[in-house]
């Protein structure tokens, strides 16, 4: 896929605007992109309040990137009476802007050489090579988590900073029943999708690095728009230090 700015330039150029109004645009439209990636879904408003335009000029923006199949429409659900008006909207990547962000160039070969391991040595070996890959991930995180506090919702805050800065626009946030980690992009989603024991490794290496059990609830590599982990506080679920890295999974 080309580069989204290139593109609605080449338009705007062919309909006769100025070449500034072209560019300026594109960087609009690249801030909404990357907004969306992080956050995963948002309403106009939202990403009007966050890049200090009104939601009639992010409108403008999100009805062209529509068209260009680069956004999604999705209902946004409230427990408040809706008013007069339209319901509002949320807006989110579709898969292929997700993919135009985060390019996976080498998914066909990685695959490839994922299913020879399994062919000849089994998919225990296969998990292996996922914990292997992983463990560079973890040692970085580590380092950047040695001053973070001891709870587990503020390691999973931290964690999410060092996340987003190793590309995988994460985000935790506190809920009734502890808190949530969600990454909303995956550098390995595709491969993923074929062998589950790279985000088997991966929510291991969450949970040793914020110092609890954690349950996987969604995966992009599944369908799903985002990675979810939930993270019970432990006051919710004490655990004893024998059990405090064991990990549940569920897909």
């Amino acid at each position: 896929m080309r580069n989204v700015a290139v593109v609605k330039n080449e338009v705007l150029l062919q309909i006769g605007a100025p070449a500034q109004a072209g560019a300026t645009d594109g960087r609009t439209r690249d801030r909404v992109a990357q907004l969306l990636l992080k956050r995963g879904a948002a309403t106009a408003a939202e990403l009007g309040a966050v890049l200090g335009l009104s939601p009639a000029a992010i409108r403008k923006h999100l009805d062209a990137m529509l068209a260009d199949h680069l956004v999604e429409t999705r209902e946004v659900r409230s427990n408040r009476p809706r008013g007069r008006g339209r319901p509002a909207k949320a807006f989110a990547l579709t898969a292929a802007a997700r993919e135009e962000l985060n390019p996976h160039h080498y998914d066909g070969i990685a695959s490839a050489a994922l299913r020879w391991i399994a062919q000849h040595h089994g998919p225990e070996a296969v998990s292996a090579f996922a914990a292997a890959q992983v463990a560079a991930l973890e040692e970085r995180c580590q380092a950047a988590l040695r001053s973070a506090d001891g709870d587990p919702i503020a390691r999973a805050e931290a964690l999410a900073e060092v996340l987003t800065a190793e590309g995988y626009a994460a985000n935790a946030t506190t809920i009734a029943s502890g808190g949530q980690l969600c990454q909303h992009s995956c550098p390995v989603a595709h491969v993923a999708a074929e062998f589950p024991q790279l985000c088997d490794a991966e929510t291991e290496v969450i949970s040793r690095l914020i110092g609890t059990h954690v349950q996987r609830l969604a995966t992009i590599a599944h369908g799903d728009g985002v990675c979810t982990t939930h993270i019970p506080t432990r006051h919710a679920h004490p655990l004893p230090h024998s059990a405090e890295n064991t990990v549940r999974t569920d897909t």
